[in-house]
């Protein structure tokens, strides 16, 4: 039996599923230097990274270059519900999920065309909650992975400006977990799917001192093809006549939903006033309005509607590098993330609001390896719901990550 080589490399993706820190389930930190400085590298893109953060970057990068990291996180979301007497809790996968990245660029000295490819994941999810919480019928269990394979080739037109281009070919995989009735019963989809985009890049330096950036990200369209399993445990309903039984049931059959992952735009400037300095802004943009009410087709009982109807957000990320002797450079950053999910369609499942992120790193680069770590923490201030389901109540969140990247130019 012939295995696709896409599984087989998310395989070793997906051994847990990414916590999304926010702006639905995106994933922007693909690099420990750019995690440090709040993402805000679009308009720098120096090292082989640049394939996902602006592939035009890739034409600085002279010979064969290879990175290697991973980024782990962990997000504790806490629900005070509004139910009367409900206690608070917080999800229950609160522990520390991988996410590991691979790029590699090559350009022979003099020559205008560079190549690059990635292998990382732009988006995650991976959340659960007690099975005894207020709104287990609506959510109890998301996860998401979603694999990328982006080779890009990039073409250095003038002394000052780049473009690049590349396609990209995207595994995705999808398990959603509710309840049904009671405690222990379950209602699940899983399946998967590929799906294929586009990536772009230009990267502008019109002075040494002035450095604009643009990547954009296509939107993609997964099928994910699967199936469904219903199970409930038998019960005993109480009648004038007496106790009337009813049966458990234990249900599969075939499904699938289409899914729209959306286009995302990043625009970025830097500012470098001695190259021991750099200060970067970046306005990052994701077009989550073309996800809306995603439609589960089941074979034989009938189709279910899971509404999501998000809206179109912002990251606006702000960063600062200092270069120091012996390869030596630190970092620190901030992220404003804006909420992608209105009050009338939020899910528990993706308790999205808006959050800061703070983040911070160093590392050395030396001949021909170098390294980078650094750390973020993300806050998210209380957020009450109010739509009259059982999702209603306070959601308050906090997170951590640590991402760990090592580079070698052959």
């Amino acid at each position: 039996m012939k295995t696709n080589p896409l599984i087989c490399v998310a395989t070793l993706f997906a051994l847990s599923a990414p916590t999304a820190f926010s702006l639905g389930f995106r994933i922007a930190d693909q690099n420990a230097e750019a995690t440090a400085r709040g993402n805000a590298f679009a308009a720098t893109a120096d090292n082989p990274s640049a394939v996902f953060y602006n592939p035009a970057g890739i034409t600085q990068l002279e010979g064969t270059r290879a990175l290697l990291g991973s980024y782990a996180t962990t997000l504790r979301e806490r629900v005070d519900p509004a139910a009367p007497g409900a206690p608070a809790f917080s999800n229950t996968n609160h522990e520390l999920q991988f996410v590991p990245t691979f790029f590699a660029t090559t350009k022979a000295k003099d020559f205008p065309l560079a190549f690059g490819v990635g292998v990382y994941a732009p988006y995650g999810l991976g959340l659960e909650y007690p099975d005894d919480t207020p709104f287990r019928t609506l959510a109890r269990k998301g996860k998401i992975v979603y694999l990328t394979i982006n080779p890009v080739v990039a073409w250095k037109i003038t002394d000052t400006l780049s473009v690049a281009v590349g396609p990209t070919v995207n595994y995705g995989s999808a398990e959603l977990q509710q309840g049904v009735l009671a405690t222990g019963d379950t209602f699940k989809f899983k399946g998967d799917g590929i799906s294929y985009g586009i990536t772009a890049g230009l990267k502008w330096d019109p002075h040494r001192m002035h450095h604009f950036g643009i990547t954009y990200h296509g939107p993609t369209t997964i099928d994910f093809s699967g199936h469904t399993t219903l199970r409930t445990d038998p019960f005993t309903v109480a009648t004038p006549f007496g106790p009337f039984p009813v049966a458990g049931i234990d249900r599969r059959e075939d499904a699938d939903a289409r899914f729209h992952i959306p286009q995302n735009v990043v625009l970025g400037y830097s500012f470098t006033p001695t190259p021991d300095w750099n200060f970067e802004f970046n306005a990052d943009w994701t077009d989550w309005n073309d996800l809306n009410t995603v439609t589960l087709h089941q074979q034989r009982s009938g189709n279910v509607a899971l509404p999501f109807n998000w809206q179109a957000s912002w990251f606006w990320e702000f960063g600062i590098t200092k270069k120091f002797t012996d390869g030596w450079q630190a970092s620190i950053g901030y992220i404003w993330s804006e909420n992608s999910v209105p009050e009338t369609s939020f899910n528990p499942i993706v308790p999205d609001s808006n959050r800061h992120v703070l983040s911070a790193g160093f590392g050395q680069k030396r001949d021909r390896f170098n390294w980078n770590i650094a750390y973020q923490w993300a806050y998210g201030p209380t957020r009450t719901i109010n739509q009259g389901t059982s999702a209603d109540g306070r959601y308050r969140a906090q997170g951590n990550a640590i991402n760990l990247t090592f580079g070698y130019d052959f």
